[in-house]
């Protein structure tokens, strides 16, 4: 009976407090609405797709990861970004002074306002996530799948750093 009683209030205790959830989000419980602006790429080297699969994926993880809407404008919360680097380096070089691996990284810059709660905006912060492949694969064969790998990583960091605060 006592570990019935413990486990309802921290349950109701949970529910109650109405910023956590489950999803590791703090959303705070008047907040309804967000708007996810397009990612411009204002990097020097365009990957064409880059912009649109970036906003696509952001506002796919919001969606199945918070209860926010996502609306046009007005959101209750707004995040707006472009990209701004888009890299190729190599990293390990060879005896021959060959480069061995190479590394693509995508550096983006992203506005946050809470226009309920604006203590948590932020304004240019940088997020930046690279992949490394193997030289002898050129940039177009591998391109596709690590701007696949470069964004989920991206997503995440904005994700964590504009609803689950981490």
């Amino acid at each position: 009976m006592k570990r019935i009683l413990a486990l309802t209030i921290v349950l109701l205790a949970l529910c109650s407090c109405g910023i956590y959830s489950f999803s590791g989000t703090s959303i705070q419980p008047d907040v309804n609405t967000i708007t996810i602006n397009f990612f411009e790429n204002k990097a020097p080297k365009i990957n064409p797709s880059l912009s649109n699969d970036l906003t696509e994926a952001i506002k796919t993880q919001f969606r199945k990861m918070t209860r926010l809407e996502q609306v046009d404008m007005d959101g209750d919360m707004e995040i707006t970004g472009s990209i701004v680097g888009y890299d190729v380096r190599a990293t390990a070089v060879t005896a021959d002074e060959v480069a061995a691996q190479n590394q693509l990284t995508v550096t983006v810059k992203v506005s946050f306002a809470d226009k309920k709660h604006p203590e948590e905006d932020f304004n240019d912060k940088t997020f930046s996530a690279y992949a490394v492949y193997d030289s002898s694969n050129s940039l177009d064969a591998v391109e596709s799948s690590l701007c696949v790998e470069i964004i989920d990583k991206i997503v995440e960091d904005i994700f964590n750093a504009t609803v689950a605060q981490w």
